[in-house]
């Protein structure tokens, strides 16, 4: 089935019903998004809980969050950091809450992690992108750099990628073991 409109805003989203399926808006565009499976919930899991019981009180983990990109774009980043004391109930962020926004990789969803979501996200001002591969589990850690992309945005700079520790010292001081990620 194909979508006849593609001028949906975030507005449209907040109006779905509360049981409507997991959906990203992308340029307008509703996209229903597939389950994840059991193992990129383990991993979406593990990172999660290491994140909030290692991240300074100023930053909350989260996970599956909606974060308006623009008026007509929004992604669910798989695990997310944001700053801490926004409301329990916001189930959609601005990119100035979130500090980290991370997405395991999975075969449906390859292309859209690797080059599509990341450049929407540095686009937004986010200010890092983890990206978490499966098959051995190995982590990619970007920070938002200088340099500018063809659009005129900011675009990520690799800072750190491993299959067994993630060292950084932002967002937070961070050493990460990967077997920790590893169901």
């Amino acid at each position: 089935m194909r979508q006849q409109r593609a001028d949906y805003t975030l507005e449209d989203l907040l109006a779905l019903p509360d049981d409507a399926p997991r959906v990203e808006l992308v340029d307008g565009v509703i996209h229903v998004t597939p389950s994840p499976t059991l193992g990129h919930q383990d991993i979406s899991f593990l990172l999660t809980s290491w994140l909030r019981s290692h991240a300074p009180a100023h930053l909350r983990a989260a996970q599956a969050i909606g974060v308006g990109l623009s008026h007509n774009t929004s992604r669910q980043p798989d695990v997310l950091l944001c700053r801490a004391g926004l409301p329990a109930d916001r189930s959609r962020l601005r990119p100035a809450d979130v500090v980290l926004a991370v997405e395991v990789v999975s075969p449906g969803t390859r292309r859209v992690d690797r080059f599509a979501k990341p450049g929407e996200y540095a686009a937004a001002g986010i200010p890092f992108y983890w990206r978490v591969e499966l098959n051995p589990v190995h982590v990619y850690a970007y920070r938002l750099g200088d340099r500018i992309g063809p659009g005129g945005e900011r675009q990520y700079e690799l800072v750190a990628d491993s299959a067994e520790l993630i060292e950084l010292t932002e967002p937070f001081e961070i050493k990460l073991p990967v077997r920790d990620l590893t169901p």
